[in-house]
């Protein structure tokens, strides 16, 4: 009888080891992660009654606050100028998170374990929890030159900007937007009801334009071909290398011909690069992207960016692809190089384009959250730029400026027009019109990236507006507002 008790003593003994052990594990480890849990219901109660932490634009801006109201609850998320900011800070309700609301919640809501001290003061001297402070690199000015340069059209569209010398994302907009105060609800059955409108809206405003959708870049893809061909080692193509460029591009393996735009013919049927590239020559980049083939161009393509399904800024970021053409096919490698057949870019993605060009050749990784300081003004975060690819050489990236400076300085370039007549500050670009067939308008989208100025690069911006026809009449006046809006901006600081 002793020795069956004995056993069952020291079985009883373990399994409460093993359960202070849990606990005392629990308690120490877990509280962040538990404390985040939709399920907590202590959570729940309480993340209304502290002040969440704000966020704000690199000019201080601000972007989304907790407003004290009256009631059961303390605090209100509030966003004072909801539309604009609302595919950067996304949403913050009773049951879910989207955006930087969702990202940085741990700052934002104080339960990070850097915050732990802060909080325990906090506690010891009365103040009341306060969440930390996220300063993004949005520059106010971009933003709102963006929205609302996107919203004129009336078509879905999105934009982004980037300082090409650290990867700092300026501006990202997405058109049509939403209003994300009516997440802020405490009402549980309006937030069902507001969430439902938005969702079944056929217009998709809860969708990041942005980052998040794909469209064909069209001509805005002869900066990969290009810089594929000048990246050949041995020196065998220059911007001034004469290239075949037929009215006609006749595809082997097939009874299918590459056009121009309008059918038109490219100079005399033989010319060089930079003029193609110029003019936006179809038949001369389909023909030389054959001579390059499907690997070396994907490659190149992969070095600005393109088949990362792991970018995020924090945000994630959908993956524009450039995929394995079957069987290496040269007639589908010629509309691959052109940007048709199977290629698919963010308008995030355009501007990386401009961005490794704009940096001599080497793309910054992008990103949004510039610092994280604390309530009591302590840094938690600042953030290092970081090199995302060494995308082409030096060489390259300046003989790929030049052609995208012709590209506006030239009176035959195909944005001649559109950029010279509304700014005087220096574009390199390069237009796109990408048929997809697929818009209520008829027309392609219209594709647009560059940078500014073409001297001294500061910023780097891509416009993709879907259905809006050609890329220097519907994204390349956008493009322009945005860059005046951010260098002037900067001028008066």
């Amino acid at each position: 009888m002793n020795h069956a008790l004995r056993r069952i003593s020291l079985v009883a003994l373990l399994m409460f080891i093993v359960l202070l052990l849990g606990v005392n594990y629990v308690q120490a480890f877990e509280p962040s992660r538990l404390s985040t849990q939709l399920g907590n219901g202590r959570t729940f109660s309480q993340q209304y009654q502290y002040q969440r932490g704000s966020i704000i634009t690199a000019d201080n801006k601000t972007m989304a606050e907790s407003r004290p109201v009256k009631g059961i609850y303390k605090y209100q998320r509030f966003y004072p100028d909801p539309a604009v900011y609302a595919p950067v800070t996304g949403y913050d309700s009773l049951y879910s998170a989207t955006g930087i609301e969702r990202t940085e919640d741990k700052f934002l809501s104080g339960s990070d374990p850097q915050l732990t001290v802060h909080n325990l003061i906090d506690l010891v001297t009365g103040k009341p929890k306060k969440g930390a402070t996220v300063q993004l690199t949005i520059n106010s000015a971009a933003q709102s030159a963006a929205y609302d340069a996107l919203k004129e059209t009336g078509l879905p569209s999105g934009a982004v900007a980037i300082d090409p010398r650290t990867g700092a994302i300026l501006a990202l907009a997405s058109y049509p937007s939403f209003n994300p105060n009516r997440y802020a609800t405490f009402s549980s059955a309006q937030l069902k009801r507001i969430d439902n409108r938005y969702r079944s809206d056929p217009r998709q405003p809860l969708l990041n334009r942005a980052i998040n959708q794909s469209f064909p870049p069209g001509s805005t893809f002869k900066v990969v071909t290009s810089s594929t061909a000048f990246s050949k080692p041995g020196g065998k193509y220059t911007p001034s290398t004469p290239v075949f460029a037929p009215t006609n591009l006749n595809l082997p393996g097939t009874s299918r011909q590459l056009i121009n735009f309008d059918n038109l013919p490219c100079g005399n049927g033989r010319v060089p690069i930079d003029y193609a590239f110029t003019v936006s020559c179809n038949t001369a980049f389909g023909n030389l992207g054959m001579q390059l083939g499907d690997n070396a161009i994907r490659q190149q393509a992969e070095k600005f960016g393109m088949n990362d399904p792991n970018l995020k800024i924090p945000l994630q970021v959908s993956e524009s692809r450039y995929p394995p053409i079957p069987g290496n096919d040269p007639a589908l490698t010629a509309y691959s190089a052109i940007g048709q057949y199977n290629d698919q870019v963010t308008p995030l993605q355009e501007a990386m384009f401009s961005a490794a060009i704009a940096n001599k050749g080497t793309l910054m990784t992008p990103y949004l959250v510039q610092k994280v300081t604390a309530p009591d003004l302590t840094s938690l975060v600042n953030a290092s730029p970081t090199t995302l690819s060494q995308a082409v050489s030096p060489t390259v990236a300046g003989q790929m400026s030049q052609m995208m400076i012709n590209v506006v300085a030239k009176h035959y370039g195909t944005a001649h027009a559109s950029v010279t007549s509304l700014t005087h500050i220096p574009v390199a670009a390069k237009t796109g019109t990408a048929q997809n067939g697929a818009n209520n308008t008829g027309l392609d989208d219209a594709v647009f990236t560059c940078f500014a100025p073409a001297n001294n690069p500061q910023i780097a911006v891509g416009v993709i507006v879907k259905g809006g026809g050609l890329g220097a009449d519907a994204s390349a006046p956008i493009a322009v507002k945005i860059l005046q809006a951010y260098l002037n901006a900067q001028a008066k600081q």
